[in-house]
C-alpha cells in the first residue's frame, strides 16, 4: 500500500519499531538523578518507580563520575538512609539497609538493596558515599525524593 507521506511499508513498518523502542524506554525517564559534586546517581524502585506501602521493592541507584565512568559499589563506602517526611532536624533514619552490589540493565556493581515503606506518604532517600581508595572521588551525598500513593 502507497502513501504520500510513508513512502512503503518496509518505511512504515520501521517507523512502528522505532515508535515501540522510544514506548519502550519511556519508563527510564522516571529515574531519578541527582549529582553531588563529581558523582551523579540514577535512583530506580521496582516496580516502574511506583514502589507500594507495606511491599518489597528493589530499590538501585547507579553511580557515575563526571565523563560517565561507573562507580561500582566495591569502590565506595556507601550508606542508603529512609528518612519520612516532612522530616525534623537530627531525626533518626527510618531504615538504613544494607546495600548488595548487583547486576542491573548490563551495568555491574550497581547499589541494591530491598525496601519496604510502611505505609503512603513522602520519603527522603540519602545515598552518603565515601571512595574507598583515597582520592579516586570526593565524597557525596545524594538525597532523592520518593511519594507513595494510597
Amino acid at each position: 500500500m502507497f502513501h504520500p507521506l510513508i513512502p512503503n511499508l518496509s518505511v512504515r513498518r520501521s517507523l512502528g519499531w522505532l515508535l515501540g523502542l522510544s514506548l519502550l524506554a519511556t519508563p527510564a525517564l522516571a529515574h531519578q538523578v541527582h549529582v553531588s559534586g563529581e558523582v551523579g546517581g540514577t535512583l530506580h524502585i521496582e516496580p516502574n518507580d511506583t514502589p507500594r506501602a507495606g511491599t518489597a521493592s528493589q530499590v538501585w541507584i547507579a553511580l557515575t563520575r563526571r565523563g560517565g565512568q561507573t562507580v561500582p559499589l566495591s569502590s565506595c563506602n556507601c550508606q542508603l538512609l529512609v528518612y519520612s517526611q516532612p522530616r525534623r532536624q537530627n531525626a533518626t533514619p527510618l531504615q538504613q539497609p544494607s546495600l548488595r552490589a548487583i547486576a542491573i540493565e548490563g551495568r555491574q556493581g550497581i547499589a541494591g538493596t530491598t525496601l519496604t515503606f510502611p505505609q503512603a506518604g513522602a520519603y527522603e532517600l540519602v545515598l552518603r558515599g565515601r571512595p574507598v581508595t583515597s582520592g579516586a572521588f570526593t565524597p557525596f551525598e545524594l538525597r532523592f525524593s520518593v511519594t507513595l500513593a494510597r
